[in-house]
């Protein structure tokens, strides 16, 4: 018997905004490349993440989550989850918990209908419910749309996980390693670390900062004699009020931020890390495409 065949492909991580798609990317690479937080539409770039066996590779799309536009900004995000359908190999579709399919599951389902690609469903968080409470929950999905598998997952836990993956792979065609075996994300290094400041941010402030806020990382050194990075950030409001608010009094929540950041940088990067951060106002950035595309959201 010969050797099988090396499979590979493209696969999307689509759902509604804040059902889990960054945790269970972080969970099936098991590291960190795509940031965490409760607050919805917290991912806003396709995040490529790279999952490397001997006999394959996959390479999943992370995407903006599904939701109603407000700004020219949440238009790109929405058009990117849109165009994350088409040209890959797989699709994997993640919903919550829920026997009753909402607004957002319909308009979503409504998109996969023009679509060949095979989707598979991961029914994540299964961790919140009864065991009992999944099997409605499948039968609900199974009617909707001819998911090829549905897997239910706990994206936090890693329950399943491992299994979703391989069925993934089940659905890949013949192909190519795209990428070096040792590579998880092609995403530059000054991008995570800026989205791990984003990341702080977001766990740290409350109401309309955490929609208001991109992050840069303008400076990023290494020093092997120190075995010392040196990153140097800027965090972007649209209001001075912002300002005031991510500073802190007596500059105590931009201390905090950049706190948490570093810990979690040295963790990543495997030194010290000497983070300087300043935050300054660039008013209705969401809506100036100019300032989108130095930011990287319009290409």
């Amino acid at each position: 018997m010969g050797e099988k065949p090396f499979k590979s492909g493209f696969v999307s991580i689509i759902g509604r905004t804040n059902v889990g798609k960054s945790t269970l990317l972080n969970q099936i690479l098991k590291e960190k490349i795509s940031i965490i937080s409760d607050k919805p539409q917290t991912t806003r770039n396709r995040i490529v993440g790279i999952y490397n066996t001997e006999a394959a590779q996959i390479i999943f799309v992370d995407t903006p989550g599904f939701h109603k536009p407000q700004f020219r900004l949440n238009e790109i995000m929405v058009e990117i989850a849109r165009k994350s359908l088409e040209e890959v190999d797989g699709i994997l579709y993640v919903v919550e918990p829920e026997e009753k399919v909402g607004a957002g599951d319909q308009y979503i389902l409504s998109q996969l209908q023009r679509v060949s690609t095979p989707v598979l469903l991961a029914i994540n968080k299964i961790d919140t419910i009864p065991k009992n409470q999944i099997l409605p929950v499948i039968e609900a999905y199974r009617h909707l749309y001819p998911f090829r598998e549905i897997v239910p997952v706990s994206a936090l836990s890693g329950e399943n996980v491992s299994t979703l993956v391989d069925l993934v792979i089940t659905y890949l065609p013949e192909g190519p390693r795209y990428y070096p075996e040792d590579l998880i994300t092609d995403q530059p290094e000054r991008f995570i670390m800026a989205e791990l400041i984003r990341e702080k941010v977001l766990k740290l402030t409350q109401e309309e900062i955490p929609y208001s806020i991109a992050v840069t990382v303008e400076k990023m050194e290494y020093d092997p004699e120190r075995n010392l990075y040196t990153i140097q950030g800027t965090i972007y409001v649209e209001k001075e009020s912002q300002k005031a608010i991510v500073i802190g009094k007596g500059g105590h929540l931009l201390k905090q931020i950049g706190t948490l950041a570093r810990e979690e940088m040295e963790a990543i990067l495997g030194s010290q890390v000497y983070l300087e951060l300043w935050v300054k106002v660039k008013k209705n950035w969401r809506k100036d495409e100019r300032f989108l595309r130095t930011m990287g959201y319009i290409s």
